[in-house]
Formats: structure tokens, sequence, C-alpha cells
């Protein structure tokens, strides 16, 4: 039987007719002629990761290996979702080589957004002439020690509690392969491809300072498997962090050499060496000093806390955005967000919240209806969840900085051991790969943003409490035979609870390793991972909070909120309807939560904001 399946493709006016010929085609086969067919119209080389679909009628989620003939009806519309950054499906970049961007890194200003976009797999990497020079000259210091038959920790001696054990020249190559291979003792699920590249590419980044005594032809060729999209399976478990990131660096490592798991577009998932070759690449063979340079290091962590602080940026922006379409949910006073009450105890982030409140609210700028028609019976004080919005959201939005421009300093650190002085020719033991740095800052930036979900769990129970909102109780009407949003809230409050585990700082725990020799190690690898945990069930919150402001909204009508508000709640209702009667309620906050990364409610009301700054600063002028 011929289908015809017309396709929408979310917030873009564009549904395309795909025919299907015998109904055997999947759902993601015709996502992707629907996707494809967009692109060649609109020329967009965006790159797209992932595909989800759901019948439009009761908007249930359909499968991408689901044939057409079993879950559709002829003629029947169907809505898709590209799913692009920060999406927990495994992201598996299809670009070709021509098509990828290039990226000039000097190991100095890379930052987390630019390791971001380096971990799509979007991009290629490039060093400068400089920077070349820097790397040979490094290594020319490390040739010359191994030439003059100096005894130098790290370059011809053992590792860890063998540090005295001198290793024999002729042997020295053979010392690389087996450290990084015995240091490939990770354990757990591999990371997403998108972790493995930013790791990749961090090291990559690291090495170009010059202190790690790398040569020209392994940076080289590391740059070559970077650069064919080559990603290395690297195991989530297993780091300490001190000495770095040893483990899990090491997988990085041995792949490289040829040894291990490796996925490339071309080739997909199969065995390191064989994925190499049939990339035309060729397996490195590590030098003197090499095997410990790439695997010493601190990349593991700050890698993943450069995602964690990246959705975190994206989150709190957002998380304003939703606290304040539930303040007008909620007739909350607008006075609390006076530019006088937040002068006067200057935080940075506490103003600033201040000031989004304030654009974002009734003003004379932007207007509400909702607040004018209840200002009347306006209350002196609102629940804290309400009315310490810019001291709690504040000082979240801090933390975030915080651990923002620490994570900088280190993304652009020399963290291996020991590190090659080059101006005075010299290799010098240290402690440099220590991770407690990177460990504190995503240990306190995991409590920070989970703040913003145990506000939004405060405010979200408000909205549902008739006697709190003075709406119908849960946001539904006929309730009894409705629940509403009654179990939402429950989610929302078991995430939270979950976060409150989570926010333990990982980094105040050590235990000893290598026989007492690394006493003290910072246990960042867990801090890092956990900081994303706490940043995936915190979008998970605001997203339930999104859906609740919006159905208080809808209450309200035909009272309207403010313009950025109102197209808010508009592009909400674009692919979530209104919560009339009860119906499958996992498809909504799915819906939401992906709204959420796309990071698109912050993009709708950035213009408004600034309508807002420009208005009020040519009223003070």
């Amino acid at each position: 039987m011929v289908f015809c399946i017309p396709v929408k493709i979310s917030h873009t006016d564009e549904t395309f007719l795909i025919p299907c010929q015998t109904g055997k085609e999947t759902i993601e086969w015709i996502c992707k002629t629907a996707y494809a067919r967009y692109t060649k119209i609109y020329s967009d080389a965006s790159v797209c990761h992932l595909f989800m679909a759901r019948r439009v009628s009761d908007r249930s989620r359909l499968w991408l290996d689901d044939c057409v003939e079993q879950v559709l009806k002829d003629n029947e519309l169907i809505q898709m979702d590209v799913m692009r950054a920060f999406d927990d499906q495994q992201a598996n970049s299809i670009i070709t080589d021509e098509e990828r961007k290039v990226v000039t890194i000097d190991g100095l200003n890379m930052t987390p957004s630019d390791l971001v976009r380096l971990g799509s797999g979007e991009y290629q990497i490039e060093l400068s002439s400089d920077t070349w020079e820097l790397i040979r000259r490094g290594r020319q210091v490390v040739d010359n020690i191994i030439s003059e038959k100096k005894v130098v920790y790290g370059i011809n001696t053992g590792f860890g509690p063998f540090a005295k054990t001198i290793i024999p020249d002729d042997q020295l190559y053979e010392l690389q392969s087996r450290l990084i291979l015995s240091h490939c003792a990770g354990v757990g699920e591999p990371l997403k491809n998108e972790r493995a590249r930013m790791i990749f590419a961090l090291r990559i980044n690291v090495l170009c300072k010059g202190y790690s005594g790398v040569s020209e032809e392994t940076l080289r060729k590391a740059i070559a498997i970077f650069n064919k999209s080559c990603v290395p399976e690297i195991p989530c478990q297993g780091s300490v962090g001190a000495s770095g990131d040893l483990a899990p660096l090491a997988h990085l490592s041995a792949a490289l050499m040829g040894t291990g798991r490796m996925w490339s577009p071309t080739t997909g998932w199969g065995n390191a060496k064989d994925v190499l070759e049939r990339n035309g690449l060729t397996p490195i063979v590590y030098k003197p000093k090499e095997g410990l340079a790439m695997i010493n290091g601190t990349q593991f962590i700050t890698a993943l806390g450069a995602e964690a602080i990246e959705r975190a940026v994206s989150l709190a922006r957002q998380a304003d955005v939703i606290a304040a379409l539930s303040v007008e949910g909620l007739r909350g006073t607008v006075r609390a967000f006076h530019p006088g009450i937040h002068s006067s105890r200057p935080y940075v982030g506490q103003n600033l919240v201040a000031q989004r409140m304030r654009s974002l609210l009734h003003s004379t700028i932007h207007s509400s209806e909702i607040y004018e028609k209840h200002k009347v019976c306006e209350k002196v004080q609102d629940p804290y969840s309400i009315r310490c919005i810019p001291q709690v959201h504040g000082i979240a939005w801090d933390t975030i900085m915080f651990a923002k421009n620490l994570i900088k300093v280190e993304m652009n650190s020399a963290t291996d051991n020991p590190l090659v002085m080059i101006d005075t020719n010299d290799i010098v033991s240290g402690g440099n790969f220590h991770g407690e740095y990177p460990a504190k800052a995503l240990d306190y930036l995991a409590i920070g943003v989970h703040e913003l979900g145990s506000m939004s769990e405060c405010r979200a129970t408000l909205l549902v409490t008739g006697t709190m909102s003075k709406l119908p109780p849960f946001l539904t009407n006929n309730g009894g035979l409705n629940s509403g949003f009654m179990i939402p809230q429950y989610a929302a409050a078991a995430l939270v609870s979950e976060n409150k585990v989570l926010c333990h700082p990982s980094s105040v725990d050590s235990i000893p390793t290598s026989a007492g020799q690394e006493d003290h190690v910072s246990m960042g690898a867990w801090s890092a991972r956990k900081a994303l945990m706490v940043v995936e069930n915190v979008e998970k919150i605001l997203a339930i909070e999104l859906l609740m402001a919006c159905q208080a909204i809808d209450l309200l009508h035909p009272e309207t909120t403010t313009p950025p508000l109102e197209a808010i709640h508009k592009l909400v209702r674009q692919t979530i309807d209104k919560w009339d009667d009860d119906r499958f309620m996992a498809p909504l906050m799915e819906e939401a939560i992906r709204l959420i990364k796309s990071g698109i409610l912050w993009k709708t009301v950035e213009p408004f904001i600034q309508q807002y700054l420009d208005g009020t600063q040519h009223q003070q002028n």
C-alpha cells in the first residue's frame, strides 16, 4: 500500500508530503527524507544529530525503527523535531571533511563554548606556525636529554613508585606503549561521542603549549585523526583525578595507537586499527616521554565540566524567564524586584536577575493586563520562591560564572608531569595534574545549579496548590475526574531530592593510590559527571514549571501578560496544547525538556529585554 505522510518540522512553517511506496519504510527514513528536502530548499548546512517524531493527533511519540504501516494511517500528519546541542542521545555527526569548519587553537584561548562546538564533529583543528615552532622547541629539550644520557623522570625511568627504575634506551619506545596499555583500566559505559571528541580536542589544545614535549610528528597524526572525526571509546569511570585522568586518557591514547575501539562516520564502531586504516590514517607510535604526556592531565574532568557549564549558563537564563512566567501566573508583586532593593546589596548576579525580572514583568515598557487587573489586591509579600528569585537565582548565576572562569583557565593550562621548560632547557616534576581546582569548581557548580531546581519546584508547588495560587487545584478544571498537573509536581520533587544527594561534594573525599605515592587525590571525574547529572535534572524540573506556568496563563485568559511572556506562551503552545482533559502527560514533558535544552526560550525574550533596557535608558536621559 502506498502511504503519503505529511511531515511538519518543528519551529518552522514547513510541511513536506513524503510518499512511501510500500509502507515498510521506517519513521527514521521519513524524517531523514523530509529533513533533506528542508536543507536543500533553505541551503541549511547545519548538521542534525537526532530526530524525534510524534503524531500530531494525540502527541504520542513514534519510534524511529517503527514501520509506517504499523503506526500511521495514510495522510496522517506527524511532527518532526531535530535534536541538536546537549541532547542525551548518542550524536554521531556524519558531516563530510569538506563541510567541516576549521578552528585554529593555540593552547591559550579556548573557551567552554569553543570546546562544546569542537565536540559536535562539525569542526577541524589546525595550529598556527608559531605554535608549531613552540612544539618543536619543546621536543628538542626532550631529545637533548636523551642524547646526553641524562636520567629524567618520565623520559627514561619508570612511573609512580617505579620512578627510581632506569629504563635502557632500547626499551624507551616499548615503555610508552606498556604505560598506556596498562593504564587502560577504565570501566562503565562509554562516553557519548561528543564528550570523547571534547576530551580529544582539549588534550590537543594542552599539548600545543609546548610544555609536554611531544613531537611534531605525533601531534600532526593526532590532529589528522581528530579531523577525520575518528572518536576513541572512553569509559566513563575509573579516574580519581590525580595524577590527572589517567585511565580515560589512556583509553584515548591507546585508540590512537590502534588498540581498543573507535568510531568514525565512514566505518561506525570497530577495532581502532581498522578504523584508522579505513580512513587513510596510520596508528601513532609514541616516542620517549609521549606516553606520559598523553595520559597525564585533567582533560576528562575539564571537558565534561565545560559542557556542564555551557548548559548551566543556558539553564540559568531560562530559569529567570520561566520564573517570571510563574510570577505572572501567581499574580505576584513586581515590587520585590525594585532596583533600589538590589542596588543596596550589590552582588552582580542578584542585580542582573532582578533586572531580567523587571524587563519581563509589568513595566512602563511592557505592560501586563494580568498585573493591571490584580494590582488593587496586590500582596505585600509573596512566598520566598517568588520574592527571593534575584537573591537565589543570582548566586546561582555568580556560581556558574565563577566555575566558568576557573574551567577556562584549566582548559588552557599545562596539566601533565613532568613539564618541559623551554627557556631553561630543563624538565621539572610538579603536580599540575592534580584536579582539585576543577573538582572544587564543579562541586560548587552542582550546588549552585541545584538551587535553580529547588526554587523551581517550590514555585511548581505554589502553582498546583489552589489555596496559594487562587487557580483551580492542580491547574485543571473538573478536578476529580481530572488530576491535571498533580504528578508532574511529584516528578519535580523526586528530581530535587535526587540532586540533594548528587550535590554532596566528591572533592572532600580522597583515597590514596599508587602505593601511597599519590596520597591525596581530587575525585574530580565524579565531580564533573555528577555536575552534568544535576544540570540534566534541573532541565527537567524547569520544563515541568514551564508547563505549569503556561497552563496558569491559559487559566487567566482573556487577560494577557507582558509581550515577552506572551511570546514564550505562544512558543510553547506551538508544540504543546493547553491542558483541558487528562491525557498522556509524558510527551508534553519531553517536548518541554527539548525546548529548555535548545535554549530557544532565552533567544525568544532577548529582543524584549534589550527593548526594555533601551527604553529605561531613554527614560533616565
